[in-house]
């Protein structure tokens, strides 16, 4: 939640200080009057705001909005006093780059009502300068309506931009450090066990060298069958660990469905376009425990499979024309798979549809993963 002392956004640009060029109008128009004491007034007061302005720039907290509250009535001073409605731009551009929600809705309706009713009463008593500068005056009003909404979205639009480059690159970091440790386990499992048996069957097949050496012969045998074992669990493991493509896990989903006599049937570019390897690996598994769960329990004939892209989603569905999941003999084992299928999905901020029933031929399931293809960061 944001606190009231946190105003404004952090990279406000040079903004601020392109106003500078617009600090001469005023002045400008002040010297138009003849009399010396409304000319002093009239420059100390433009002093006074202009002074206001860039105090409220550089404080926080509550003391920004007592010199906003100060400059609203040096604003609403001018417009009824000298006739000049224009340092409502001035509040409109500050106003809009306040971060917090309920400050910039307050004062932006302060500082509109206040333009507002100043300038109708100017209007009301028939000022001849106001009159006389209609079309400026109805441009500044409209300035001030629109400048804060848009400066205050324009704003916001990068803020949460920044957040979502930040969410992202936090996503990356605790995928690998869950793929470090998934690997550290693998080999831990993989190597550490079989590594100490063949220490241990090394220094048995040393004692029986010149003791018995059949069994150590045999023992060696075994070490180097041990070896064997441990070299192929590595290049299992080190194949998983380049990820799978979804066109691979097709290839097996078809073999599978074929040799268990279910007619398989694909639809669609199984080649994705624009997603991470994450999520295309994510749709793979989802794909390989739904074509299991076809094969063991739908009592399916025919297996159709279908892709479809969106711009931001790909979607896969799998679709066979078994007995449905409220007939399975086995709804446990399969709500597990389905239940696994979803935390996978969510992990992705993708989404799973199942759909069975009396309208429906079957099963149907529908997974949904997004491409999340990040936009280049613009260089300032």
């Amino acid at each position: 939640m944001q606190k009231w002392s946190q105003l404004f956004y952090k990279n406000t640009g040079l903004n601020p200080y392109v106003w500078l060029v617009f600090f001469i109008l005023p002045f400008y128009y002040i010297s138009q009057y003849s009399k010396l004491w409304t000319l002093v007034t009239g420059i100390v007061i433009i002093l006074l705001f202009f002074v206001c302005y860039l105090l409220a720039f550089i404080t926080k907290g509550w003391q920004v909005y007592m010199w906003i509250g100060l400059l609203i009535a040096i604003s609403i001073t001018m417009t009824i006093a000298y006739d000049y409605a224009y340092f409502s731009l001035f509040l409109a551009f500050f106003i809009g780059n306040i971060k917090n929600k309920a400050g910039f809705i307050t004062l932006y309706t302060v500082n509109l009502a206040a333009s507002f009713l100043t300038i109708n009463y100017g209007f009301i008593i028939q000022s001849s300068r106001l009159l006389s500068q209609f079309p400026f005056v109805f441009i500044s009003l409209m300035a001030s309506i629109l400048l804060p909404v848009s400066t205050y979205n324009k704003n916001k639009r990068e803020q949460l931009e920044g957040q979502l480059e930040n969410a992202n690159k936090r996503l990356d970091d605790l995928v690998k450090m869950e793929e470090r440790q998934r690997i550290a386990r693998d080999l831990h499992d993989t190597l550490g066990q079989k590594l100490s048996l063949i220490g241990l069957k090394t220094d048995l097949a040393k004692r029986l060298l010149r003791v018995n050496p059949e069994q150590a012969e045999a023992e060696l045998n075994d070490l180097r069958q041990t070896a064997s074992t441990a070299l192929k669990e590595v290049r299992e493991m080190v194949t998983t660990m380049r990820g799978t493509q979804l066109v691979d896990e097709l290839y097996r989903a078809e073999q599978i469905l074929k040799a268990a006599a279910i007619e398989f049937k694909l639809d669609g570019n199984p080649k994705l376009q624009d997603t991470s390897q994450l999520n295309e690996n994510v749709m793979g598994m989802c794909l390989k425990e739904a074509v299991t769960n076809v094969v063991k329990h739908s009592q399916a004939t025919i297996c159709t499979i279908s892709l479809k892209e969106t711009p931001s989603d790909n979607i896969l569905t799998v679709h066979d024309n078994g007995i449905g999941m409220e007939h399975s003999n086995n709804k446990e084992r399969r709500g597990t798979g389905i239940l696994g299928m979803k935390e996978r999905l969510e992990f992705v901020n993708g989404c799973l549809d199942i759909r069975s029933g009396p309208n429906i031929d079957g099963t149907q399931l529908i997974i949904q993963v997004p491409k999340l293809v990040r936009k280049p960061i613009k260089e300032e």
